[in-house]
């Protein structure tokens, strides 16, 4: 059975602050990034070479949304923000926790379907797919579908398709995108819904199919300066991820850069 939202939120939120927090008692002087956990092999990237030009480090946590928006509320010390969707960035600037005039449409992003490296599954997404009678006695893998930003998307699509009444009893809800990516790279569940660039990140599956742009709100993720950051640092940090010099490792991801 999945948490429900309250629950996952209060878990995922006390995991991340007893990780979290003593990184950052160690890297005071770094520029501490919260990250969507489907940005980590891009962000991690760029972190690196951003390090290497300038000198500078940084510390990132990546997790769900949700779970991150609670802990900047929680009054946890971090610099930048980058949420998978706007709902939860506007969560945390409803609360006055980001700089409103650093926010900015930062990637957008696509929801795939996905199965195992060495599956034969073969679907055509379009209206009323035949998802369920893919699934057999296995289940679909996705992130929390209340909460989690990919599971949301995830969720509406399927909705919009005709599908989610004939899948819902057979979703396994994970804690975050990048969870419900293990699930089919494990063989744990023959097909899931992740974004694009999680499946990119992982060799061991593959992209049965894309979900139509239309049948879900626009995947974006925008970034912003948090309202209690004071390191130096930090907005060269968040320039230096929409120029040029950074785009290349967003767009191998399959990202798309928007500024």
């Amino acid at each position: 059975m999945p948490l429900g939202r309250r629950a996952l939120l209060a878990v995922t939120a006390g995991l991340l602050l007893t990780s979290v927090a003593p990184a950052m008692a160690q890297s005071k002087d770094a520029v501490v990034v919260l990250a969507a956990a489907s940005l980590k092999n891009a962000l991690d990237d760029a972190s690196a070479a951003w390090a290497m030009q300038t000198g500078k480090a940084t510390k990132t946590s990546y997790a769900a949304s949700p779970a991150l928006a609670r802990q900047i509320e929680a009054g946890i010390p971090a610099d930048l923000f980058i949420s998978a969707d706007i709902p939860w960035m506007d969560y945390v600037a409803e609360h006055k926790l980001i700089k409103p005039a650093s926010r900015s449409d930062f990637l957008g992003n696509e929801i795939v379907l996905i199965a195992a490296r060495d599956s034969k599954t073969e679907l055509r997404i379009d209206k009323d797919f035949a998802l369920r009678a893919a699934l057999g006695e296995g289940r679909l893998a996705m992130a929390n579908i209340d909460a989690v930003p990919a599971g949301k998307y995830g969720k509406a699509a399927l909705e919009s398709l005709g599908v989610w009444p004939s899948v819902a009893a057979r979703v396994a809800q994970a804690e975050n995108v990048r969870m419900a990516l293990t699930l089919v790279s494990r063989g744990e569940a023959p097909l899931g819904i992740v974004y694009r660039t999680d499946a990119a990140a992982d060799p061991n599956v593959r992209i049965v199919g894309t979900f139509p742009a239309g049948s879900h709100p626009p995947i974006i993720y925008p970034m912003a300066l948090l309202a209690r950051s004071t390191n130096p640092d930090a907005e060269a940090f968040a320039a230096y991820l929409k120029s040029p010099a950074a785009r290349p490792f967003f767009e191998k991801q399959g990202f798309v850069v928007l500024k």
